[in-house]
C-alpha cells in the first residue's frame, strides 16, 4: 500500500502564500509521478499541478504563474508553493501519485492522500 499525507493547509488572506507538503511512504517508488488536485464545494475535483520524477511539470491555467510544484526524490516528498492566493483557490487540496505520468484523468491516479483544507479569505 501507498500512504500519502498532506500538511500545510490553513487559513490565509487574499494575496498571501501557503506551502503544502505531501510525504509518501509504503509501496511507492520515488519515480512515481506526483500531483496536487483540489476540490471546492459543489465542484468537481481538478488537477492543479503535476510533476514527474525528472522534474517535468504541468499546471492548470488557473494557477500558472502563481503556484510552483517541486519534489525531493530522496525524501519522497512533493511540495506546492502557492502565492498570490485568491478566494477562488479555497478548496480541499489532495496529493496524488501514479506510476505512469502526467496528463491522466483523476481516476487513473492510483494513490491519494486524505486532503488538507485551504481557505483564502477576501
Amino acid at each position: 500500500q501507498v500512504q500519502l499525507v498532506e500538511s500545510g493547509g490553513g487559513l490565509v488572506q487574499a494575496g498571501g502564500s501557503l506551502r503544502l507538503s505531501c510525504a509518501a511512504s509504503g509501496r511507492i517508488s520515488n519515480t512515481y509521478t506526483m500531483g496536487w488536485f483540489r476540490q471546492a464545494p459543489g465542484k468537481e475535483r481538478e488537477i492543479v499541478a503535476g510533476i514527474m520524477y525528472g522534474g517535468g511539470s504541468t499546471y492548470s491555467d488557473s494557477v500558472k504563474g502563481r503556484f510552483t510544484i517541486s519534489r525531493d526524490n530522496a525524501k519522497n516528498t512533493v511540495y506546492l508553493q502557492m502565492n498570490s492566493l485568491t478566494p477562488e483557490d479555497t478548496a480541499v487540496y489532495y496529493c496524488a501519485a501514479n506510476p505512469w505520468g502526467l496528463g491522466l484523468p483523476s481516476d487513473q491516479w492510483t494513490a491519494w492522500g486524505p486532503g488538507t483544507q485551504v481557505t483564502v479569505s477576501s
